[in-house]
């Protein structure tokens, strides 16, 4: 019994509940004014509000009001129930017209009864005390000097807090009906939404493929250097780790400047025009790395280099990681219509696969998004990386 009323009174406890009654006031306010004009017509005021509706900005004024007064606690973006954008379209319009009646009726509704019912339960109990009321909405002629009157004096209250709370989830329904998204405005805000994610994706792979390269290869020549006990080896290790580690921190910073949207161009990233780079890198750090270039990578159109450049940095940074200073084969050659791009290396029974993980998933990404393909796996003995990219033209 204690669970059902509280059920019942939780709704009276809510600001909500009664911003939404002030928003069925407002919504009276265009009665009112017109009425000190003229009290026969008044239903030009409806065919007014009607008008009004097909103007775009009032579905931006509207949607605006009744998110701030029916879903105060919801925030907007692009997953707001109640859009407050002006009018796209002529459907939009329309149903902004219809809001505008809905909202008139209802609210002069709500107002009538905020109005009556208190009167009403003053009017039971001066009946109840033997006096006499003026002919009443709800009472009528009734005649009075019943005591018991009184014992219903609380029932129209009692009705008027049923309508405040049901009135206003009604009026809510109606609003995400009628200024939520339509479907036009559903399908951009998705279009937003993918466009971010594929964003946020590609910044997550631009920072594992550049920091974990950076990493990998610092691990690599710190240990080479501790194992190898030599001044000399020690000084080219530390150059190396350094020079990655510059590497590291320019596409670090390129990448915070479109996470801070500083308004800055992030500029471009790396491209296979600099693969020596890499490949001096994974020499550097103890791999024997053996490369066969063919064809003019300056001339490869730019995401494809820079895909490719991140393809090839993240292969060279599975074999460090997994298998250490191993020989490695690597081979780019650009042919007619197409990039290729080989990465083999000794499979190590011993220990996990090269790319076993983030890393080979976001060099199939790459390879998809460009339209290419990717292979990664054991083959003849070894592990093996292969990705083909199309070509669209050089430059």
């Amino acid at each position: 019994m204690r669970h059902v009323k509280s059920r019942l009174l939780r709704p009276l406890t809510r600001p909500v509940t009664y911003t939404r009654w002030v928003h069925l006031w407002i919504a009276v306010v265009v009665i009112g004014l017109w009425m000190f004009i003229d009290t026969s017509r008044l239903y030009v005021p409806v065919v007014l509000v009607a008008l009004a509706g097909l103007v775009p900005w009032v579905r931006q004024v509207e949607g605006v009001q009744a998110r701030l007064l029916l879903l105060p606690n919801k925030a907007g973006g692009e997953d707001a129930v109640i859009v407050a954008a002006p009018s796209a379209s002529w459907a939009d319009r329309w149903r902004t017209v219809l809001w505008l009646e809905v909202r008139l009726v209802l609210g002069c509704s709500v107002a009538l009864l905020t109005g009556q019912l208190p009167m009403t339960s003053v009017d039971l109990v001066v009946l109840a005390a033997g006096g006499s009321v003026d002919e009443s909405i709800f009472l009528g002629s009734l005649p009075g000097g019943h005591w018991w009157y009184a014992l219903l004096s609380p029932l129209p209250l009692v009705v008027l807090m049923a309508v405040v709370v049901g009135a206003g989830e009604l009026i809510t329904r109606v609003a995400k009906r009628l200024l939520g998204p339509s479907a036009a405005e559903r399908l951009t805000a998705l279009e937003e939404r993918t466009e971010r994610l594929l964003e946020r994706n590609r910044i997550a792979r631009e920072l594992h493929d550049s920091i974990g390269h950076a990493l990998t290869v610092a691990v690599v020549q710190a240990g080479a250097a501790r194992a190898a006990n030599s001044a000399e080896f020690t000084d080219r290790a530390l150059a190396a780790i350094e020079d990655t580690s510059r590497a590291a921190l320019e596409d670090l910073e390129r990448v915070l400047l479109v996470l801070r949207e500083s308004g800055r161009s992030p500029g471009p990233g790396p491209t296979l025009a600099e693969a020596d780079r890499l490949l001096e890198s994974a020499r550097a750090s103890g791999a024997k790395v053996d490369a066969d270039v063919s064809g003019q990578l300056e001339r490869i159109a730019g995401p494809v280099s820079r895909e490719g450049y991140r393809i090839l940095q993240e292969s060279l940074t599975n074999v460090l990681r997994h298998s250490g200073p191993v020989p490695v084969q690597v081979r780019i050659a650009v042919l007619a219509g197409r990039l290729e791009l080989d990465v083999t290396s000794p499979l190590d029974a011993a220990g996990p696969p090269p790319g076993d993980g983030n890393g080979l998933r976001g060099i199939r990404e790459r390879a998809a998004l460009l339209g290419g393909e990717a292979h990664a796996g054991p083959h003849e003995g070894e592990w093996w990386v292969y990705v083909r990219l199309p070509l669209d033209g050089l430059r």
